[in-house]
């Protein structure tokens, strides 16, 4: 059945269903994935987000002259129209366009930066280009730098593809993938979002510590030229159309069947829901029912 958490002021104040079981999120990992990039920024890995993936990444998936340009922004912002093929899937085979499946491998190419197309397989190239980048698999990352500290429980796992095996500096370690479209994926707890949800609106800090620069905060919530309502794999409430009834600064992560982690720093507010795919009715009910909303400017 579905679940949800409610946090105000840092505090569960609402609580339904089973928050501890540990459920497929689908593409709510891509935020996840966003948090290692902003690791790798935070660490020195990468220097900037507008840099070309193709100074990290030397294997020959940015070469051509159609990928060259791609930056980590473009990856991010899922706006890249990388062409290729990543674990044995071409990138028109994720939502390909048009009724003939002859035409899909001859899609229009678009300039990377001007056109946005939500594609998984472009997803788990920027997840590939993170492991190069880490050297480490992202799980490990993660949980080293993010859900350890923030209290996580340990029922949560980051899976990959029987395929996608890569060998870095003589070790074996999986790619992971950045949704569910093909296998793989995050299973996680309510709980265990709502620790990364808070984490994000108090803007990386925990408990003191911080774990991500102040400034990913503001990178993550810029919208995406080509897609106004999107930010650095964060969903945005931009003029206010998606929630009317939440902040223009709210954002979330997003998956397939009701798998939200809505993050609104503006009303000290964290709501969770799995399988309930109602997100602007749950929050505009949230909203009605506290006190002080009023006390936030809507339109901040």
């Amino acid at each position: 059945g579905d679940s949800g958490i409610v946090l105000k002021d840092g505090r569960i104040v609402a609580e339904w269903g089973d928050v501890h079981r540990v459920d497929m999120t689908f593409s709510a990992v891509k935020s996840y994935l966003a948090t290692v990039a902003g690791l790798a920024l935070r660490d020195g890995l990468i220097q900037s987000i507008d840099e070309r993936a193709a100074e990290y990444v030397r294997d020959g998936k940015f070469d051509s002259a159609h990928n060259a340009p791609i930056t980590w922004r473009h990856l991010l912002n899922q706006t890249s129209d990388w062409s290729g093929t990543l674990w044995e899937v071409p990138d028109w085979a994720d939502r390909p366009e048009g009724d003939d499946p002859e035409q899909w491998p001859n899609r229009e190419m678009h300039e990377p930066g001007t056109y946005f197309k939500y594609n998984d397989v472009r997803i788990n190239l920027l997840a590939y280009g993170l492991l190069q980048v880490h050297r480490q698999p992202l799980p490990v990352v993660l949980k080293r730098e993010i859900m350890d500290p923030i209290g996580a429980s340990t029922t949560w796992r980051w899976h990959g593809y029987e395929n996608s095996w890569v060998v870095l500096d003589g070790q074996r370690m999986q790619s992971v993938s950045g949704g569910g479209h093909f296998g793989g994926g995050m299973f996680v707890s309510a709980r265990d979002h709502a620790r990364f949800g808070l984490l994000m609106e108090n803007r990386g800090v925990w408990d003191g510590e911080r774990l991500l620069p102040d400034a990913w905060f503001e990178m993550i919530r810029e919208p995406t030229e080509a897609r106004r309502d999107y930010g650095l794999l964060w969903w945005l409430n931009t003029d206010r159309e998606a929630i009317p009834a939440a902040p223009e600064s709210a954002y979330w992560a997003a998956g397939f069947g009701g798998n939200y982690v809505y993050v609104d720093e503006c009303n000290d507010l964290v709501v969770v829901l799995r399988w309930v795919p109602e997100l602007a009715d749950v929050i505009e009910k949230v909203m009605e029912a506290m006190d002080d909303a009023s006390t936030c400017e809507k339109a901040a």
